[in-house]
């Protein structure tokens, strides 16, 4: 079954590979995705009419908010882009203004289009890249060759093309051409027209339109970079574009982070703050849905999937303002993790924290074991921190292994060959003390 006819069942059983708990999290938002594909067999008019049901996550850091989807977004190849509420401000104010969110989205689409084009004209590219470099390595025949010449020339080629790939010429430096130099022109946060005019004044001073200069290269080297030309004069841009654009409008997700941070308090006095409540209405245009100048063309955000998460510890919900809350009709809390559900995110996962660092030893040829007992030492001793101090959730786990593999990781080149064995004294001993007095453990964990 392909990515984008999964069940919802099937979608949460995948996420139980990399995100341990908070089922009704993935429940939502399974559903969500799943209601995207019902939305595209209505008939059109129908489906003007179907717009996303935005989620609002509620919940500590370090839960798996962005986790969850982020690791949809891969698994269904859909344009998927992660932004800070906080980072925006007003229109008006100096700083980012809330619609470059979606010129942002557009560049990740096109990226994405671009690799699933490249894959799909994979043998393209493959024999363009091995005809350039043969041709470098074996100039061709002038036109008027002898037959002779011509089959020797042939046979010599066919013999050049079978060296080539079982890799025996990796290491020959051949000339070629290097990309066009690329000019930024202000990011995604310049408006295309804008845009358009710088590069339409940096082509009259000669500044785009360059060829690249050349350069010498290995033939490893070189074949990334054929890849990339035969990637633009093999593919239409225009297309790419006009597909990215329907990817974005039909499939695109923004996760607004931080969205508690807009938020303003009902005992707070001054509401004039320009990353805030201005902030808030700005984002409403967009999530009601909106049309907004890209690069790639104006894209319609009716039915683009916004996912906005917080923790709320200083604000609630209903602070948001009416109109923005009502655009988040699905609302679902994550739960803090227990010692439990620690011990579980070491263990489970598909590349869970554990095997990660099993695999960073193995490379100095260390091989690293942990006892059951440690690993619970270790999701107990994770969870007195999160309690004693702030709780950052799965995180503490990483300054937690950290703190106990520092000396190993420091030694392992001179360790080559041993077998490690975490067992729950050497916990107690890195750890102990360090829970037991708060103030060591704010800063050290």
């Amino acid at each position: 079954m392909s990515e984008t006819t999964m069940t919802p069942r099937q979608i949460v059983e995948y996420l139980d590979r990399y995100v341990i708990g908070q089922k009704e999290a993935k429940k939502t938002i399974a559903v969500a995705l799943r209601n995207r594909w019902r939305r595209m067999r209505l008939d059109e008019e129908m489906q003007r009419e179907v717009t996303p049901k935005n989620i609002l996550m509620i919940g500590s850091t370090g839960v798996g908010k962005t986790e969850i989807s982020r690791r949809l977004a891969r698994m269904m190849k859909l344009p998927f882009i992660k932004v800070e509420a906080s980072k925006f401000t007003e229109v008006g104010f100096v700083g980012r203004d809330v619609e470059s969110i979606i010129r942002d989205l557009t560049v990740t689409a096109l990226q994405l289009v671009r690799e699933e084009e490249n894959e799909r004209n994979r043998e393209k590219i493959d024999a363009y890249v091995e005809n350039k470099i043969i041709e470098t390595l074996l100039p061709p025949l002038p036109e008027g060759a002898s037959e002779q010449k011509r089959s020797e020339y042939e046979a010599s080629f066919a013999r050049m093309q079978e060296r080539l790939e079982r890799g025996e010429l990796d290491h020959l430096k051949i000339e070629v051409e290097m990309p066009p130099p690329s000019v930024e022109l202000g990011g995604g946060n310049v408006p295309p027209e804008m845009a358009n005019v710088q590069e339409s004044i940096i082509k009259v001073l000669g500044g785009l339109g360059k060829k690249g200069e050349k350069k010498e290269v290995s033939i490893k080297e070189a074949r990334r970079i054929l890849a990339e030309e035969a990637s633009r004069e093999l593919l239409d841009e225009e297309k790419l574009k006009e597909t990215a654009r329907q990817k974005v409008e039909q499939g695109g997700i923004v996760f607004l982070d931080e969205i508690d941070k807009i938020a303003v308090p009902s005992n707070q006095t001054s509401r004039q703050d320009p990353s805030k409540e201005g902030v808030q209405r700005d984002l409403l245009p967009i999530v009601e849905g909106s049309t907004v100048s890209t690069k790639i063309g104006p894209v319609n955000t009716d039915h683009i999937l916004f996912i906005a998460a917080g923790a709320f510890h200083l604000s609630k919900p209903s602070d948001l303002i009416p109109e923005l809350q009502g655009r988040f009709p699905l609302r679902v809390e994550l739960q803090s993790l227990d010692e439990e559900a620690l011990y579980r995110i070491l263990t489970e996962p598909k590349n869970s924290l554990v095997k990660q660092y099993q695999a960073l030893m193995a490379v100095e040829e260390v091989k690293l074991e942990f006892e059951d007992a440690a690993l619970r030492a270790i999701a107990r001793y994770s969870a007195l921190a999160n309690d004693k101090t702030e709780d950052i959730g799965a995180r503490r786990l990483h300054t937690v292994m950290e703190k106990i593999l520092e000396d190993l990781s420091f030694d392992a080149d001179i360790r080559r060959g041993e077998t490690v064995l975490i067992d729950e004294a050497l916990i107690d001993e890195k750890l102990s003390d360090l829970i037991e007095n708060e103030d060591v453990t704010r800063y050290i964990l």
